[in-house]
Parts: structure tokens; C-alpha cells; sequence
């Protein structure tokens, strides 16, 4: 396999923030490793950046593919635990922030799970992937990201099974999302108006959805920054590290920088 120079657009920052992690980690585990962490820092980093296969990184770094997919593992899950839970992100906005969030979802396209096609089938989006659910601030931040889930959840159900609206409910904020969430319980979740059948809305109605679909776009920044990290353009681990994975992304655009 040939291998030649590369780049990967990150600053410095975030190769020394992964570093000191991992040195730290090792330090306090008393372990060794073959590669330096600032070098497993920087294979972590093509690997979630530019989506570079384990093979690929495996003859750059001049380690077996068995130790690439270790570190990995190592690294992800140690950003990942950095990352804020769903009660800590919803307290900390409340007490501190604007009075809402915007809710929404996405799926990540992943290899076909042939043993579960069907329940990782996305009907809206017709691929298999993995449901995630974040949670934005008014400015477009996405401040949480959910566990994933098999992609022919619904929204809403994904929404429930998170616990989502109950949180936000106690915690006196409004939540605005899109029409994949009517229905949903709770007297501070915002959705659209709902056309009625074989009627149009009224001018108010109309009025309303635009207004609220103008605060809502701002959320739709969020998943951005999961676009930026080429391991999400078509996951090809377990299905069920997606979520690790796109919290360890996000770890490391909001703290890394």
C-alpha cells in the first residue's frame, strides 16, 4: 500500500486537547502504549475527520489494524465520558441561558446489518442507519447529542425513550422542533400547526409556522458539525457505537477548540 502526506483541517488545539487526555488516561492507569499520545491523537483524528479506514491508517502509522481499532476505542470512549449528560446540558442552559432549545434528529447512514435490516431500516429516508437526537441553543450550538438508536425509530418515539420532553418539561424551558414531534406530551413542546384535511390553515396559522420554523432553522445548524467528521458520511463499525461516536465529535468540536 502506498502512503504519502496528508492533512486533516483541525487546529492545533484539538490534536494537544485529545493528547493531554490520553496522557493523563495512561498516566492514571499506569499503561503503555507503542505510539505517543500526541501520534494516537492524530490517527483518532484522521480516522474521525477524514473517515480513513483502519487498513489505510494501519500502514500510514506503521501499527497492526488490531492496534489502530484499540486506539481508537480507547479514545472515543474517553471523549465520549467527557461529554455532558441530558440533565446536566438542560440545567445548566436553564439556569443560565435564553428561556428554549430546539430539538431534532438524524440519521446516520450505516453499512447494512443484514441480521436486522428491518430494524434499522430508516422508511423516511430509505437506508439503514442510526437515530440521534441532539438538542441545540438558540444560536445554533449543539449542546447535547443522544445515544443512537436503530433507525426505524420514530422522532417522537426516540424523543420518549431519551426522556426528552419530560426534562424539559420540569425544567421550565420551551422546546421547539419540527412535525416529527406532534404529538408529543407537555405543554412547552412547540411543533408546527398540523394542516387539516382538505382545509387550509388560517392566515394567524400560517403566520405562526413561519415564525416558528425562522426559530427553529437555527437547530438544523446544529447536526453541522456531525457533517464536518467524515466517519458519519457512512459508518462502517457496529451500529451500536454511533452514538459514542458522534458524542466524542462533539466533545471535541466545543471543548477541543
Amino acid at each position: 500500500m502506498l502512503t504519502y502526506p496528508g492533512v486533516v483541517d483541525l487546529p492545533e488545539s484539538t490534536l494537544t486537547f485529545l493528547a493531554g487526555l490520553l496522557a493523563e488516561d495512561r498516566a492514571q492507569r499506569r499503561t503503555w502504549r507503542k505510539l505517543p499520545p500526541p501520534e494516537q491523537a492524530l490517527l483518532v483524528l484522521v480516522h474521525l475527520r477524514k473517515g480513513e479506514r483502519y487498513e489505510q491508517l494501519a500502514e500510514g502509522f506503521q501499527v497492526s489494524v488490531g492496534t489502530v481499532h484499540n486506539y481508537i476505542r480507547e479514545a472515543v470512549r474517553l471523549l465520549a465520558t467527557h461529554g455532558r449528560t441530558l440533565l446536566a446540558a438542560v440545567w445548566i442552559f436553564a439556569w443560565t441561558q435564553s428561556n428554549f432549545l430546539i430539538l431534532d434528529g438524524t440519521i446516520v447512514r450505516t453499512n447494512r446489518v443484514r441480521a436486522h435490516n428491518k430494524l434499522y431500516y430508516s422508511g423516511k429516508h430509505k437506508y439503514h442507519g442510526i437515530n440521534l437526537q441532539g438538542l441545540t441553543d438558540p444560536y445554533g450550538r449543539l449542546i447535547w447529542i443522544s445515544e443512537g438508536l436503530p433507525g426505524s425509530v420514530h422522532d417522537l418515539t426516540a424523543a420518549r425513550m431519551h426522556d426528552i420532553l419530560d426534562l424539559i418539561d420540569r425544567s421550565e424551558l420551551y422546546l421547539y422542533a419540527d412535525k416529527g414531534y406532534v404529538g408529543g406530551e407537555g405543554d412547552r413542546l412547540l411543533v408546527p400547526i398540523k394542516k387539516p384535511k382538505n382545509n387550509d390553515l388560517p392566515d394567524r396559522d400560517k403566520e405562526a409556522n413561519r415564525t416558528h420554523a425562522t426559530t427553529r432553522s437555527q437547530g438544523e445548524r446544529g447536526f453541522a458539525v456531525l457533517k464536518n467528521w467524515h466517519i458519519f458520511d457512512r459508518f462502517r463499525g457496529c451500529p451500536r457505537r454511533v452514538g459514542t461516536f458522534a458524542q466524542a465529535a462533539l466533545v471535541l468540536a466545543t471543548e477541543g477548540l
